[in-house]
């Protein structure tokens, strides 16, 4: 087992629109996004591999991809992946599981102790695969990982088409994989300003039909959907998020853009909370954000409680050094800020906010 904690997580925006599926509640399908071209990665491996060296972040990092579509599409994927994990951090990658040549190249080209840092979230979209007839190669390519060593999830994402055939797509998830899925809570992004539940049913309905997959994932996104966070955020200081593409550095999904990361992969980053200065109607995904730690001492369930799964047969979705590290809360491995440190934190973003405004005014 690696002992060294994790320092920060890094949500990496994957820059793939393109996906395999049609979901009729994704956001590419209502922008009809599904059929763009392949990137041309601006950053090639090598870069990236400079960029992300342990020194340069202070330690072990947990780095999550993923894309608008669908992630594995683009084929280099599978060398950024590699990389990253050979420096030696934890990688998680959100997938539909339908990119067959992907997972094949990891089981040829990836050593049994990569595995052990290697987690996916498979999205189960149950009616897209009957549909297209990839059931079998979806839970296939599953189980190729985890008989590899790899920790996953399989998560649903609930939208009132899918009601009728909850009970059957559950039966199936237990026959193949020993355990029903997680649920997430779907938001409505046609209301960026709102970001409200995507459902016609009353949030009482919704909680009561989706409540009996007894996910914690489910109860606690939830728990804090439309509830605007007021306490002090850590996002910027140990949690990132970072556009593959450009190589730009958030603290969060709603902050200005703060530096490039990418463009010299030698110069120190630079680390700034977000503080009290959220511009967002909630946490946007808070079970991860919020999971690790980025409000100190709010009582969140850990990311493995809303991850793992224990099967009928007594294993587990979550291997053991997986599980370890997705217990991690950031503000236990990482120096905690002084109340002066704070109020410079909150300066600092305040700055950046009337920045950026004035800057978008000039520039109408």
């Amino acid at each position: 087992m690696t002992e060294s904690p994790i320092k920060h997580f890094i949500d990496v925006l994957v820059p793939v629109s393109s996906c395999t599926l049609r979901c009729p509640y994704c956001y590419i399908t209502h922008h009809r996004l599904f059929d763009a071209k392949l990137p041309t990665f601006q950053y090639d491996v090598d870069t990236w591999k400079q960029a992300f060296r342990k020194e340069r972040w202070g330690g072990v990092c947990l780095v999550n991809f993923c894309a608008a579509g669908e992630t594995l599409l683009a084929p280099e994927m599978v060398d950024y992946i590699r990389v990253t994990l050979e420096q030696g951090h934890y990688v998680m990658v959100v997938t539909n599981a339908t990119v067959n040549k992907a997972f094949d190249r990891m089981c040829k080209e990836f050593s049994p102790e990569l595995f052990t840092r290697l987690f996916f979230k498979f999205s189960y979209h149950y009616l897209q695969l009957k549909e297209r007839n990839l059931i079998v190669p979806f839970f296939n390519n599953i189980r190729k990982m985890r008989d590899s060593g790899a920790s996953f999830t399989l998560e649903v994402t609930p939208h009132d088409e899918l009601i009728p055939h909850i009970e059957e797509l559950k039966q199936l998830a237990i026959e193949q994989l020993g355990a029903v899925p997680h649920v997430t809570v779907a938001r409505d992004e046609h209301y960026m300003d709102r970001l409200p539940i995507l459902t016609r049913l009353s949030r009482t309905e919704y909680k009561q039909i989706w409540g009996q997959f007894d996910s914690q994932l489910f109860d606690f996104k939830l728990s804090i959907f439309n509830e605007p966070r007021k306490e002090f955020c850590h996002a910027g200081l140990w949690l990132h998020y970072l556009d593959m593409n450009n190589g730009q550095l958030f603290a969060c999904f709603n902050q200005p853009f703060f530096q490039n990361i990418l463009d010299d992969p030698q110069r120190a980053i630079d680390f700034h909370p977000v503080g009290h200065w959220c511009r967002m109607p909630h946490c946007f995904n808070g079970h991860t954000w919020m999971g690790f730690g980025a409000i100190e001492d709010y009582p969140t369930p850990s990311y493995a409680q809303m991850r793992n799964r224990t099967c009928e047969d007594g294993t587990e979705w979550l291997k053991p050094e997986m599980t370890r590290v997705f217990e991690t809360k950031l503000w236990q491995t990482n120096q905690p800020l002084t109340r002066f440190q704070k109020i410079k934190a909150d300066a600092f973003t305040f700055g950046l906010l009337v920045r950026n405004k004035i800057s978008s005014y000039l520039h109408r």
